[in-house]
């Protein structure tokens, strides 16, 4: 064979190559290519090797090819008549169906330009093996209409679109090198996540699905905060372990202090802090398009607690609401838009009521650079109590594909189980129970979030970039199905955080349970030191009710319970540590005696060996 010949497929694969390393890399057809460089093969390989019997081969003709696999149709783009290709189906009998209806192809329209992304990387990244059949030109009479897009569609990246009820179907350019007509892959694909999708992948951005209650905020009303504090203090009655009382008492002092502002806010519309009162901001509210009415809600932000208070219905006190934010909140909203460069499409779902969940998420984004006031009726998705949580939901519009989105979430069993492995698990924010034990490790909880998110984002485009791209490139209309390659999955880069969530889950507790013996310490050592505000155990913190009341189990204080009895344990909180109120008889003034120290410090630093050395077997 003549050394140093090039095919127009490979031409062609350099050329985009080229293009994608700033060069314009255009096909053109003027040029026939020379004959291809034949390969020569040991018998047994060569029978491998042999091209599909549905592809021409070099020296074939289009009759090669099963009788009736092939189908003869004519494309329109709108009204204009482009020519007529044969269809040949991807899959044999019933499964290769041709898509089109009443055989013939009429295109709509093209798909947007892509920067830099071809649109078969597109497709396989949001619809995997999605190819339904390959389309080639009849040789005679060529048609120039059908030439020219043709190659609209190959150097600019675009793909002809024929809409077929709610799916899509693609028709990809593709280079070749035998044919010397115009060839393309039909993918199907739901309509409009294409158009979603190519600035996302262009822009090298993905998607980001926030939980509200207890994963970034903590909201309570007035009647919340009395059913917790009547909670605790029933407990306490029958409470007789003074290291319990001691923690209940500290939350409920904690409950009280939040309680009184919120009431002060309803019945004033101020509240004193540290003996400076602070009056309502009038914010407007925004309204979203379609809605006319203006709404001006009074507001409250104390920034010193990290707290905010604020009225779902301004006409309504009894709506009004104390919110406590997430420490970190800020550093993860900023690394979410630093530099005016979008990294993450960010949505919201929640179980919560719609008004409630818009007011919190106008409070955490306040000036709606996270969601545009034009998506967030789309982009606040509230689920009812009870039902799984499920990105195609969340996604139900078409504007992401589940594959290329991460949820931030307090709890993992309430998403569908298809979207588990893309969900990143944060321990709940229970500023109540523990308010220390947020800043307890080096790194606050939103801001590892922010650290996974950067690797997984990282991760899924490196892989994009140096594999699926790459190979896309060297694909001709030749190739089969099968030569496709493996396109990245979010939940492919959150799996190597498991162990690392794990582990930071266990010594988050420890670190807990190492605060509760530091403050049962002090007053041991100084019988004047005032009591500790540390508790030992959790409670259900926020709105969510008999929701987080079943989840949270007290684990940080399962091994003391099973060295420590208590005189009365109800059967309805079998999973629920026993707690005090205050004022009861069982509260000591100096927080207990000194002849459980030794017994309760060796309880706990046995419980933190075990949760910190665990971590070898997981």
């Amino acid at each position: 064979p003549p050394p140093n010949t090039k095919t127009r497929g490979s031409a062609s694969a350099e050329a985009k190559r080229g293009r994608a390393h700033g060069g314009r890399g255009l096909l053109t057809l003027s040029i026939p290519p020379p004959a291809p460089r034949p390969l020569r093969f040991p018998a047994p390989l060569a029978a491998m090797l042999r091209p599909s019997p549905l592809l021409p081969v070099p020296g074939a003709s289009a009759a090669a090819a099963p009788p009736g696999r092939a189908a003869s149709m004519r494309m329109f783009h709108g009204d204009v008549f482009l020519g007529e290709a044969d269809v040949f189906p991807i899959k044999p009998g019933p499964e290769g169906a041709l898509p089109f209806p009443s055989n013939e192809i009429r295109i709509s329209h093209l798909s947007p330009a892509s920067e830099r992304c071809p649109p078969l990387a597109i497709l396989q990244t949001i619809a995997p093996f999605s190819v339904r059949c390959k389309l080639q030109a009849k040789p005679l009479p060529p048609h120039p209409s059908l030439h020219r897009l043709y190659l609209t569609c190959f150097n600019e990246y675009k793909s002809a679109v024929v809409v077929v009820g709610d799916e899509e179907l693609h028709l990809v350019a593709m280079p070749s090198k035998v044919e010397k007509v115009p060839c393309f892959w039909c993918c199907s694909v739901r309509v409009g996540l294409y158009a979603a999708s190519v600035g996302m992948l262009n822009l090298r951005c993905l998607a980001i699905v926030f939980d509200l209650d207890e994963t970034l905020i903590v909201a309570n009303t007035m009647r919340s905060f009395e059913s917790r504090i009547e909670m605790l203090s029933r407990r306490m009655d029958i409470e007789d372990d003074p290291v319990r009382v001691a923690g209940m008492s500290a939350e409920i002092k904690r409950y009280i202090e939040d309680r009184e502002l919120l009431k002060e806010f309803i019945d004033t519309d101020t509240v004193t802090d540290n003996g400076r009162i602070v009056g309502t901001q009038k914010e407007e509210v925004q309204p979203m398009p379609g809605v006319q009415e203006r709404l001006v809600r009074p507001v409250i932000r104390l920034p010193e607690r990290n707290a905010i208070l604020t009225r779902i219905n301004p006409e309504i006190r009894d709506t009004s609401v104390f919110v406590k934010l997430r420490p970190a909140w800020e550093d993860l909203r900023s690394y979410l838009t630093a530099k005016g460069r979008k990294r993450f499409e960010v949505y919201v779902c929640t179980m919560a009521e719609r008004d409630y969940a818009l007011e919190i998420w106008r409070l955490l984004d306040p000036e709606a650079n996270l969601i545009s006031l034009n998506n967030l009726s789309d982009r606040v998705v509230c689920v009812k109590a009870g039902s799984k949580k499920s990105l195609q939901h969340v996604f139900r519009d078409g504007g992401c594909h589940p594959k290329m989105a991460m949820v931030i979430d307090d709890r993992l069993q309430v998403w569908d189980e298809k979207d588990q492995h893309r969900v990143h698990v944060v321990p709940a924010y229970a500023p109540y129970y523990a308010p220390q034990a947020e800043m307890a490790n080096a790194v606050p909880v939103l801001c590892v979030a922010r650290n996974v998110a950067c690797n997984v984002r990282g991760g899924f485009f490196r892989e994009f970039d140096e594999n699926l791209l790459k190979k896309v490139f060297e694909l001709l209309h030749e190739n089969e199905l099968l030569d496709l390659p493996y396109a990245p999955d979010v939940g492919d880069y959150l799996v190597c955080e498991v162990m690392f969530l794990i582990l930071s889950c266990r010594i988050c507790t420890a670190f807990m349970l190492f605060e509760a013996l530091c403050c049962l310490l002090i007053p041991f050592q100084d019988p004047n030191f005032p009591q500790s505000n540390k508790d030992p155990a959790p409670i259900p913190e926020g709105m969510s009710g008999a929701e987080v009341e079943k989840r949270l189990n007290g684990r940080a204080y399962q091994a003391d319970q099973k060295q420590t009895s208590s005189s009365i344990r109800p059967s309805d909180d079998a999973r629920v540590p026993i707690r005090g109120t205050v004022g009861s008889s069982n509260v000591q003034p100096n927080g207990g005696s000194m002849a459980i120290v030794p017994s309760l410090f060796v309880t706990v630093l046995q419980e933190i060996g075990r949760l910190c050395n665990s971590k070898g077997g997981v």
